[in-house]
């Protein structure tokens, strides 16, 4: 949460990546995916829409402190379900 980059962010997406990181903190990178699917679809309905430089850089703060593997994991998860974030953010 330290990242740079996320001081520009609107207050709102801020807070709901805030969130998210509470959500996946201690999880495997199986379990990222359907909380990064949440959070996306309650932004939507919310009409808070993420630019693919943002959930790039939301996926970088939850991969902090996991470990090579957990992040390799989280990089195929989001690459088979990247279908569903574009879905998500039309």
């Amino acid at each position: 949460m330290n990242n740079p980059a996320i001081k520009n962010l609107d207050p709102a997406k801020l807070e709901l990546i805030k969130m998210a990181a509470a959500r996946t903190k201690g999880k495997s990178g199986r379990e990222l995916a359907p909380i990064m699917l949440a959070l996306i679809s309650g932004a939507n309905k919310q009409g808070i829409r993420f630019s693919p430089d943002e959930v790039t850089l939301i996926l970088e703060i939850l991969k902090q402190g996991k470990s090579k593997e957990e992040q390799e994991q989280i990089d195929r998860t989001v690459k088979m379900t990247s279908s569903l974030f574009k879905n998500h953010t039309k």
